[in-house]
């Protein structure tokens, strides 16, 4: 979950929209916050409509008496967007004259513990979660190997740790040292890149496209340019010493499903075998964490689990079947608990392949599709009013019997239905029966389960505008990100290990 002292700053934190939020034009960030006057006559008459804040760090270089949380909320109710910056450690062969540098030998710890500051700092000013907060480092010798290898384990670190606070994580950087180094690990499996970058090249040429940065890197809208260094400009009278800024920016797409700890990032339940216990496993868009598991309850009697907001209060709800059949809701609460349960249904065990389908008939309610063994039929449960299920509908017929690992996948293909994911046993195929009005389209095939099992509609794990699956393997207990592209499943990353004794996941 994330920490105490960012919901403890609730207030303050969800006052203000995130930030810089969908923009593309101009901008400037100078040493010290101008004051209120001065950004007021600047926004009357300069080109600018985002302003860099230099908000925390121990290498910030300026006081900084006009940052106050007060005159962002005042900026931002004016027409500006906070460009927010944190000047922390910088590398061990910057070029630059800083007083406090990473330790290449103690890099990651080094940048969650700055991360977990920049939280701190930002949400004092009132910078609300899904904030981009950009970490400041500069020009730095990337021939000397652990050196570069230190800062990108911090920055590795940090981004991560942001993500488990539900910010956004920025890189800014020289086009020829940080930002080529980023660009180098960018597909490297395990290394959490930042979601947006700030490159410097006083080219004063204003676009956010670069000879050192591939074209389908940091796209759509993630990308900024400092493209003129220190000078003066005045507007309405007033002078500020400046550096320009060109961005194209945009938030990214939600999860869509599956985010546990509402950080913004899909999560992963799975139920330890041997004990019943069930754990929530934090995900952070490039992996799903170990060490910063949770235990949720206890299921050994169930035979089906599965999650959804049945309520619609905001919390992710428990569906469980035991093995004599019987259904039960389990509320989700605000602790990240379930309440006092309510049994559904006496006895639903001639139904394989529970499945949570999302609001399929677009009522409002989240739905349930399940598979009848007998005649091999598949029904939709439609969520109502009240926390439960309505008169059941068949939207499928035939042999679905020789069909398993059900998942819903959210809108796959994004026409405004959610999609069913299915594994054909005869030939380990994954198919996609897209939503409609009433049901289930024909099937495409776009994956192969070959090697896998537990198969899970993770939500758009890596937040790229795609829903994804994630899967055990079965020969390692890896867990493995299949990754969507609308139209098929790629293979991804390794996303974690030991899930051999864990089953289900959902």
């Amino acid at each position: 979950m994330p920490l105490a002292f960012v919901n403890g700053n609730a207030t303050a934190a969800t006052a203000l929209a995130p930030q810089p939020g969908n923009f593309t034009g101009h901008g400037f960030d100078a040493c010290t916050a101008p004051s209120s006057d001065t950004m007021a006559a600047w926004l009357k008459s300069s080109p600018y409509r985002a302003v860099g804040i230099y908000f925390g760090g121990a290498n910030r270089g300026c006081t900084q008496k006009n940052l106050t949380a007060a005159w962002v909320r005042e900026q931002v109710n004016r027409g500006w967007r906070m460009i927010p910056l944190y000047v922390g450690p910088q590398a061990s062969c910057t070029n630059v004259t800083r007083k406090n540098l990473i330790d290449d030998t103690r890099a990651a710890a080094q940048g969650r513990a700055t991360a977990d500051d920049a939280v701190r700092q930002a949400s004092a000013l009132g910078l609300s979660r899904e904030s981009v907060l950009i970490y400041d480092m500069e020009a730095y010798d990337s021939k000397n190997t652990a050196c570069r290898e230190g800062v990108l384990a911090f920055m590795s670190a940090w981004t991560g740790r942001l993500h488990d606070h539900g910010y956004f994580s920025g890189y800014y950087s020289s086009a020829a040292s940080g930002i080529a180094d980023m660009v180098a690990v960018h597909g490297k499996p395990g290394y959490v890149r930042p979601d947006y970058i700030d490159f410097a090249r006083w080219d004063q040429v204003v676009t956010v496209s670069d000879k050192v940065i591939p074209e389908t890197y940091w796209q759509p809208r993630r990308r900024m340019k400092q493209y003129r260094g220190a000078h003066q400009e005045t507007w309405g009278g007033v002078t500020i010493n400046i550096d320009n800024d060109y961005l194209d920016v945009a938030r990214l797409p939600s999860a869509g499903q599956s985010d546990w700890n509402r950080n913004g990032w899909p999560d992963v339940l799975a139920r330890t075998t041997a004990t019943g216990n069930l754990y929530a496993y934090p995900g952070n868009g490039v992996h799903v964490s170990e060490d910063s598991r949770t235990k949720v309850g206890s299921y050994a009697s169930a035979n089906a689990l599965l999650r959804m907001d049945l309520n619609r209060d905001g919390h992710v709800d428990l569906i469980v079947r035991n093995r004599a059949g019987a259904v039960y809701f389990h509320p989700g609460l605000s602790s990240g608990r379930f309440g006092a349960r309510k049994r559904l249904y006496k006895n639903l065990s001639h139904l394989r392949e529970l499945t949570a389908i999302g609001d399929l008939n677009r009522d409002g309610y989240p739905d349930m599709l399940a598979a009848q063994t007998s005649n091999g039929n598949v029904y939709l449960y439609p969520g109502k009013k009240g926390a439960k299920f309505g008169k059941r509908t068949a939207i499928a017929y035939g042999d679905w019997n020789n069909r398993s690992e059900f998942t819903g996948v959210g809108d796959f293909d994004r026409d405004g239905f959610p999609d069913l994911l299915v594994k054909l046993n005869s030939n380990n195929g994954l198919y996609l029966y897209r939503g409609k009005q009433g049901g289930l389209q024909t099937a495409l095939r776009i994956g192969s389960a070959a090697g896998l099992r537990d198969l899970y509609g993770i939500g758009d794990f890596d937040r790229d505008g795609h829903p994804d699956v994630a899967a055990v393997q079965t020969s390692t207990g890896d867990l493995l990100l299949q990754r969507g592209t609308g139209t098929a499943l790629t293979a991804g990353p390794r996303l974690s290990t030991g899930y051999k004794g864990r089953s289900p996941l959902f």
